[in-house]
C-alpha cells in the first residue's frame, strides 16, 4: 500500500502510485496524480490538476499546482506537469498555467530545484536544469535543458533562456539568454561561454571550438545582430558535428522577441 503518513491528508479522487510515500500534515487535492516511487515530504500542498511522474523526491513545505498570481485567472482547469526524477527542495512554489497560454506549467526530468525557487503560471522547464536558492522565474518563461541559474536569479516574463546557458548570482534578467552564454549584473550582461559546463556534457574540441567563434561573432567582432546571425550560419560547413549546435542558436536568435532582444 502507498505509505501515507496518517495525519496526511490524501484526497480520495487522487491517483497515487502504490509506492509513493507522502509524509506528516501533508495536503493532496483530488485532481492530482503522482507516479512510482516519489517521495513527498511533510507539510507539503499539492493542489489542482497537477500530474507528477516518477521517483521525484519533494522536499517538506513545497507548494505545487497553486492556481496562479494572476488576476485574470477565473478558476479554470490549467495545469501543472512534472516528469521523472526531480528533487524539489524546500518552500518550492509552482504555479498551474493559465488560458491566456498553453494553460500548462511545465517541468521536465532530472531537475535539480533548490530552496525557495518559483515557477510562475506558463512556464516551460527542460531537463537536467539547476535552479539554485530563491531563483524566480515569472509567468511565460522558457528555459532550455541544461541550464544553471545563480542563487537569487530573477527572470522577466516572457524571456526565453537558451540551453547549456548559466547565470551568476543575483542576475536580473530582462532580455533572452542565448544557449551556451553565462551573463552577469542588473540587468544581465553576457561575460562569455559555458566552456566548463560543455567540456564536462562531452563537447568535442571542435564543438566547443564552434561554440568560441559564435561567442565571437554575438559578443567580440561588434556585428549587427543580422550580421552576427549569418556568420554563425557559415560554422557548420566546415564541421558537420557542430550543425546540432549552430542551428539551436540560429533557432534561438529567430525567435528572440525583436521588443525585448538579447542579452548583449
Amino acid at each position: 500500500m502507498t505509505a501515507i503518513h496518517p495525519t496526511a491528508l490524501v484526497d480520495p479522487a487522487a491517483e497515487l502510485d502504490s509506492s509513493v510515500s507522502v509524509g506528516p500534515y501533508t495536503v493532496i487535492g483530488p485532481h492530482v496524480k503522482i507516479g512510482a516511487g516519489t517521495t513527498v515530504g511533510p507539510h507539503c500542498v499539492i493542489e489542482g490538476h497537477t500530474t507528477i511522474g516518477h521517483d521525484n523526491r519533494i522536499f517538506q513545505f513545497a507548494s505545487l499546482g497553486a492556481i496562479p498570481q494572476d488576476k485574470k485567472y477565473a478558476g479554470e482547469p490549467c495545469e501543472l506537469v512534472i516528469g521523472n526524477r526531480n528533487t524539489i527542495r524546500e518552500f518550492c512554489t509552482f504555479n498551474i498555467g493559465s488560458p491566456g497560454d498553453a494553460g500548462v506549467t511545465r517541468v521536465g526530468d532530472d531537475n535539480w530545484l533548490m530552496a525557495y525557487v518559483h515557477l510562475a503560471h506558463d512556464c516551460q522547464v527542460g531537463n537536467q536544469t539547476i535552479f539554485a536558492n530563491n531563483t524566480q522565474l515569472a509567468g511565460h518563461v522558457h528555459v532550455g535543458d541544461w541550464v544553471i541559474f545563480g542563487g537569487f536569479t530573477v527572470v522577466h516574463q516572457f524571456v526565453k533562456i537558451g540551453a547549456h546557458s548559466m547565470t551568476a548570482m543575483c542576475t536580473l534578467l530582462f532580455a533572452d539568454l542565448p544557449p551556451f552564454v553565462m551573463c552577469q549584473g542588473q540587468p544581465a550582461a553576457a561575460r562569455s561561454m559555458n566552456f566548463e559546463g560543455l567540456r564536462r556534457r562531452g563537447f568535442s574540441p571542435e564543438r566547443i571550438s564552434a561554440v568560441k567563434a559564435m561567442h565571437k561573432a554575438l559578443y567580440r567582432d561588434d556585428l549587427t545582430l543580422q550580421a552576427a546571425r549569418e556568420r554563425i550560419a557559415a560554422l557548420d560547413k566546415n564541421c558537420p558535428e557542430c550543425a546540432p549546435d549552430v542551428q539551436m542558436m540560429l533557432s534561438f536568435l529567430e525567435q528572440s522577441s525583436p521588443q525585448r532582444g538579447i542579452v548583449r
